[in-house]
């Protein structure tokens, strides 16, 4: 079984083929070949809607609900934003920028612009292929609604499970238990490095903390109505805080990232090397852009308009990688040199800490990871909820089987890494990835005229 895991992982995460720039080497995945030509295509279509449209996107926020079972429009950005928030913000922007220089985070800006269509395009999906929910009150759905929806439209005639929905939903849940132990992982690490807390210790108030709840009815939505504002203002005001402290170094820093972007070796290593290739789990991982988790939040909104709750979701995508990997970007930046060129990952954050904050700088870090990581899984679970009523039918006992198992998961996780738990992880976001985009293409044309319909109106009683 381990074999087949990791050859399965190896197809969809090594290199496929390599391209050649003179000496420089650059090897494609699999994935690469689907999202990056995914992104331009949306983003072509709608007519780079993250930029035309962006007034709009934040307007969509204010959208009220008339049933309190269902979720609002902000409350679904916050649910989303709750799983696309993690270590990629923090250690996957570090390893981008170690290995692709500060050209890299240009890259990542570009991505961001082609992964908010993408996300725009799932998330309206999600909104107009939404079913009832009837354990949990509201709305559920996601890809594996509209990929069921797609292929009785294919068949022309009434089915009751599609195989390859079954097949994203079975993937869905593979991935998030993965998820489960990458997130206890990190926390016991880094809680252990900061204030030398022994793993076992806060893996079992992790997941005590986390059993209350995840096993009530509603609580995941109110807890992470109250964490996800105050980790994502308080990471944000924590960097504003040290811009403004070395706001002579500013220009510096915005004219290296755009000249090692457009240079030529920058662009290619740094740009496409770094961060499409390197960072491609981390784009996947963070702001999660035709992998086809959000979706499952987006389906629970009740909205007016289906395009608006796409468009909350493109939000989405720009505060995570616009905003918060920004946001590490610079504080690592700002950092001389000198003081990190040897170090990588969470040391090399910690150490930037350091400098701009004191002694408390790790400190930091270790808290917002826990506040970043243990979103992530509350998130996930939330997710999970449309996956299991699609497989199993809507009842009690297998969500709260999956709840549990997911809590084991989170458990071992905090003692100890098992690599091919999270190599599972990676293949079964790799394999949502691929059945979704097999889908989510063909079925553009139900959302792409949405986003100008008012207009096309308006011009058609002229």
């Amino acid at each position: 079984m381990t074999a087949i895991i990791e050859a399965i992982y190896g197809f969809l995460w090594n290199d496929l083929f390599t391209l050649r720039f003179g000496d420089m080497v650059i090897g494609i995945p699999l994935l690469v070949l689907l999202l990056i030509p995914a992104g331009v295509y949306f983003t072509v279509r709608t007519r780079v809607m993250p930029i035309r449209k962006f007034p709009e996107m934040v307007r969509a926020l204010g959208e009220k609900k008339d049933d309190k079972s269902s979720l609002s429009a902000f409350q679904t950005l916050i649910v989303s934003t709750a799983t696309r928030v993690g270590m990629g913000n923090l250690v996957g922007v570090v390893a981008a920028i170690s290995f692709g220089g500060a050209g890299a985070v240009f890259w990542m800006w570009v991505t961001a612009i082609l992964g908010a269509s993408t996300a725009y395009a799932e998330g309206t999906l999600a909104q107009l292929h939404k079913k009832k929910d009837n354990l949990y009150g509201g709305y559920h759905g996601g890809p594996a609604y509209y990929i069921h929806d797609f292929v009785e439209k294919k068949r022309k005639k009434k089915i009751k499970k599609s195989f390859l929905a079954l097949l994203f939903a079975f993937f869905g849940l593979v991935c998030w238990c993965g998820i489960s132990q990458v997130v206890s992982n990190s926390v016991t690490s880094a809680f252990n490095n900061a204030f030398s807390i022994p793993p076992i210790y806060t893996t079992v108030v992790l997941v005590a903390i986390a059993a209350v709840i995840v096993l009530r009815k509603n609580a995941t939505v109110k807890f992470l109505d109250v964490i996800v504002p105050i980790m994502a203002v308080l990471y944000f005001l924590i960097t504003i805080f040290i811009m403004l402290k070395n706001i002579r170094l500013m220009p510096s820093v915005f004219s290296r990232i755009f000249e090692e972007a457009f240079g030529f070796k920058q662009a290619v290593s740094g740009g496409f090397g770094a961060v499409l290739m390197n960072g491609i789990k981390r784009g996947l991982f963070s702001n999660e852009a035709g992998s086809g988790s959000a979706p499952c939040a987006a389906a629970a909104a009740e909205g007016k308009s289906p395009e608006a709750i796409g468009m909350v979701q493109s939000l989405g995508v720009l505060i995570d990688t616009v905003v918060i990997c920004t946001c590490t970007a610079m504080i690592i930046l700002l950092v001389p040199q000198d003081i990190i060129a040897s170090l990588q990952g969470m040391e090399l954050l910690q150490t930037a800490m350091s400098y701009h904050l004191g002694p408390i700088g790790p400190y930091f870090i270790a808290v917002i990871l826990f506040l970043f990581s243990f979103s992530t899984f509350l998130g996930v679970l939330f997710y999970a909820r449309s996956n299991v009523s699609y497989i199993c039918g809507e009842n009690w006992l297998s969500q709260n089987i999956y709840k549990v198992v997911a809590l084991v998961m989170l458990f071992m996780g905090g003692l100890r890494s098992f690599t091919v738990v999270w190599d599972l992880g990676d293949v079964g976001i790799g394999l949502m990835t691929i059945i979704n985009l097999i889908v989510l293409i063909p079925m553009s044309n139900e959302v792409i005229p949405l986003l100008d319909k008012n207009k096309k109106s308006v011009r058609h009683k002229k």
